[in-house]
């Protein structure tokens, strides 16, 4: 982790890169939404805003007026915006551009990824076999949403260190190093556009050639659209699921009787994916202000950057009862672990048959497992939170 200035108070001068946001965020938002609901610091380039509370993140991700998608990331220096369509669209391209996509994404088209998806897991746990110990991040969750990409994509899996790598750069280093991030969107560019060309020349089965086949307004995407729309897919179909897979394995890990409960009684399966996605949701995105306005009695400035944070609306106590406790049985979970508003998660029927069939699969092989003795895990930073190292004890050793 870099070194980062100490904060001097959360409410002025927050920074989502410091260790004790990484590690364990959840307490400075609660002091936040008592304190100060809309914190500002001046450590990101024109400033940042930081909502805590679910109503002013809905509020702010309706409202495409006074908040523009074009910058989803909040970083110290801005950098020119690269459009990653429909992510990164403002009505009203949004909607055309999503739409193209949303034939890939429904529940019919993912369903027949289901079967694929629960061999791999099978697979990944065959490698582990009967290991007393193995870490579950390095050895499972990473692997998973990488390679139903990589089919979906027509991509290598070879690549699969190449992605993680970009992904690393792209939201973890990114944000603080804007030569980093350009460099690689441009690998990543160069690499789609040579699989872009080998579809053009020899069409197959998979999700390149489909958009190649698209139509926008009766014209195909334009190579930047496409190469936007590719990158995308990439970044938030693998990190995103990555994570939601092992924040939900390291609560099991943690919490006995949870994992105990679930094992025993498989049909909480479905409500305690809603509540693992609720309560370790990954995702935080970001707008900028692009007219001013005013949420949660705070002015938002012109150029500002908004680091919305979904992930904090769903700790808010005013809309979820006992926020702070994970209930693998909560009945009413109107969550914002796949966003607000016309940008929702295309990708939600997806990740959750993803983690799913992960969650499954593994209490199926492994009922029994726990954190290994003294071990410390590490949570990424930045855009995108999750555990990187889960070093586990397998059995009841």
């Amino acid at each position: 982790m870099s070194a980062r200035a100490p904060v001097r108070d959360w409410a002025t001068d927050w920074d989502h890169f410091n260790p004790q946001w990484v590690e364990d965020p959840f307490p400075i938002w609660d002091e936040l939404r008592s304190r100060c609901p809309v914190a500002h610091s001046m450590r990101y380039e024109d400033g940042a805003y930081f909502p805590s509370r679910y109503d002013d993140v809905r509020e702010i991700a309706y409202d495409s007026e006074h908040f523009s998608s074009r910058r989803v990331i909040v970083r110290e220096q801005k950098i020119d915006t690269v459009p990653n369509p429909p992510i990164t669209s403002d009505p009203p391209e949004h909607t055309p551009a999503r739409k193209v996509l949303l034939p890939a994404f429904t529940p019919q088209a993912v369903a027949k990824l289901e079967p694929r998806t629960r061999s791999l897991c099978r697979e990944l746990l065959d490698a582990i076999g009967d290991a007393k110990a193995c870490d579950a991040a390095l050895q499972y969750s990473q692997h998973i949403p990488v390679r139903v990409i990589v089919h979906m994509l027509g991509l290598p899996e070879s690549d699969g260190d190449r992605f993680r790598d970009w992904i690393h750069r792209v939201l973890e280093v990114g944000p603080t190093n804007p030569q980093v991030a350009l460099q690689t969107l441009q690998e990543m560019t160069l690499y789609f556009k040579g699989h872009v060309e080998a579809r053009m020349a020899k069409p197959s089965d998979d999700l390149i050639s489909f958009l190649l086949q698209a139509r926008m307004g009766g014209q195909p995407l334009t190579p930047p659209h496409l190469l936007g729309t590719l990158r995308l897919i990439l970044i938030a179909g693998i990190d995103t699921t990555w994570s939601a897979i092992g924040a939900s394995l390291w609560h099991l890990a943690t919490h006995p009787e949870d994992r105990r409960r679930l094992v025993a009684d498989p049909s909480l399966m479905p409500a305690a994916i809603e509540e693992f996605l609720r309560a370790y949701a990954p995702v935080t995105m970001a707008r900028e202000v692009i007219k001013e306005t005013t949420v949660g009695g705070c002015t938002f400035k012109e150029k500002g950057q908004v680091l919305l944070s979904f992930p904090a609306a769903n700790r808010d106590p005013a809309k979820f009862p006992q926020a702070d406790k994970v209930l693998i049985d909560r009945a009413e979970n109107p969550h914002a672990a796949f966003g607000l508003g016309r940008h929702r998660c295309l990708g939600s029927n997806l990740a959750r048959m993803e983690m799913t069939v992960a969650v499954e699969e593994w209490l199926a092989r492994f009922p029994e497992f726990r954190l290994a003795d003294g071990a410390k895990v590490k949570w990424s930073e930045g855009t995108v939170r999750g555990p990187r190292r889960l070093p586990f004890v397998l059995g009841k050793g």
